[in-house]
């Protein structure tokens, strides 16, 4: 059996079964009673959120299940009764299966890790705000206006193969770095961690190699002295130093190497990495393998845009969470659901310009086919089927990360953007 076939045959068994309904309800008696919205469907119902209203979201849905509706109070009463922890048990599920045989994509035998995080905007209400916190915000004459409640986000993603093995979500203030430690317990032998500016520090660089595993970080203005004089234009690209420190009362000393790379614009980018050997690991490879980590700035993208992560469906703590972590099961599950159709794309088209899925197609395909897919007696093989045709229609072309900065778009023209070209999902 193909490991898509039996990632959804696994997944299908187990929001069915009782026992982990019984770890994922809130209450021993949640669920237990025969009514409409049942632990599974509350789960998918989740997984299908939408820009429309739940109500007018309930309403098609039941009208395709053939029955009678139910109300957007009777939702809420009943997600009340569901754990968050359910979409992370089934994001196990995937990348289980997924890692299992240690044939997904490397970069030089590594597993590349990219590191980031973003803050996420929260719904109003004070519960939220205790549990994470907000941001004032002030207007151009720097006279503050008001305040929104936020979240700091982090995931640590496998930029080759388009997973999220590791997502937090934490208070606004959490410090990336504190996060990003946490995230370690989740990687092994043979992965590489890429970091941007924010992660340059000792303790951080510390923490990987003391997982046995590598870095490739990118170093600040104010980072480290080596990198500080070499952004500069002082020294050779590639140099070797000691680093010292300080982890509770010792000092510790790890050995790293500091990179220089070119860009497009003339301007310089230091690299520290654990990578020590030049005759392996040569100055130019660095600027292609840092480059991988715009995997995990599209993925933000993707989630905060086509997702409409910021537009929960509810207004609870435990809602949020819902949201956050069903997000992250259906970006993993749409990566691998995609894979076939990536691959026969690529070998049909020549290098100049390659296709791929079209996002937008693949993530409304799913949600539309959720039921089918993870709840129906509907063959597996004939379910993937449909999608894989879904799948193929309008490929669009595969665009890499841009060589030239970013240009900031006035207010204006977002605001025409958004209402009146953005093309929602879902």
């Amino acid at each position: 059996m193909e490991k898509t076939e039996e990632i959804v045959e696994e997944i299908r068994e187990m929001i069915e079964s009782e026992e982990f309904k019984e770890q994922h309800r809130k209450e021993e008696k949640a669920f237990s009673r025969i009514r409409i919205l049942t632990f599974s469907r509350v789960i998918l119902f989740i997984l299908g959120k939408s820009v429309k209203s739940v109500q007018i979201r309930l309403n098609e849905w039941f009208e395709w299940l053939g029955g009678k509706t139910v109300s957007n109070s009777a939702l809420t009463q009943a997600r009340a009764n569901l754990k968050h922890t359910a979409f992370i048990a089934l994001n196990e599920v995937v990348k289980k299966i997924f890692y299992r045989d240690g044939d997904e994509q490397h970069y030089q035998g590594f597993r590349i890790l990219a590191v980031d995080g973003s803050k996420v905007r929260l719904p109003k209400g004070e519960e939220i705000k205790k549990k994470y916190g907000s941001i004032r915000y002030s207007n151009q004459k720097k006279e503050v206006k008001g305040e929104h409640n936020y979240a700091q986000v982090s995931v640590l993603y496998d930029v080759m193969n388009r997973i999220a093995i590791v997502a937090e979500f934490a208070e606004a203030i959490a410090y990336e770095v504190d996060l990003a430690i946490k995230h370690l317990s989740e990687v092994k032998k043979g992965d590489l961690v890429i970091g941007d500016r924010n992660y340059a520090s000792g303790r951080f660089i510390e923490a990987i190699l003391s997982h046995g595993i590598d870095l490739v970080i990118r170093c600040s203005a104010s980072s480290f002295k080596v990198a500080r004089k070499m952004l500069q234009g002082h020294g050779a690209d590639s140099q070797i130093a000691t680093l010292k420190i300080k982890k509770e009362k010792e000092i510790k000393t790890v050995k790293v190497r500091f990179v220089r790379v070119k860009l497009s614009t003339g301007e310089y980018e230091v690299l520290v990495t654990s990578l020590l050997d030049e005759q392996s690991y040569p100055t130019e490879m660095f600027k292609e393998l840092y480059h991988l980590r715009w995997g995990i700035e599209t993925d933000y993208g993707l989630m905060k845009t086509r997702l409409e992560l910021e537009n929960f469906s509810g207004k609870t703590v435990e809602s949020i969470l819902q949201d956050f972590y069903a997000t992250i099961f259906l970006t993993n599950l749409e990566s691998v659901l995609i894979q076939e159709t990536e691959s026969e794309l690529k070998s049909k088209e020549g290098e100049k310009n390659p296709q791929q899925v079209n996002r937008q197609v693949s993530f409304h395909a799913i949600k539309s086919s959720a039921i089918e897919i993870l709840l129906s007696d509907k063959p597996i093989k004939e379910v993937l089927r449909q999608l894989k045709a879904l799948f193929m229609t309008n490929p669009t072309l595969k665009r890499e990360r841009p060589s030239e900065p970013r240009k900031e778009n006035p207010a204006r023209q977002l605001l025409h953007y958004h209402r009146t070209q953005r093309k929602h999902c879902f």
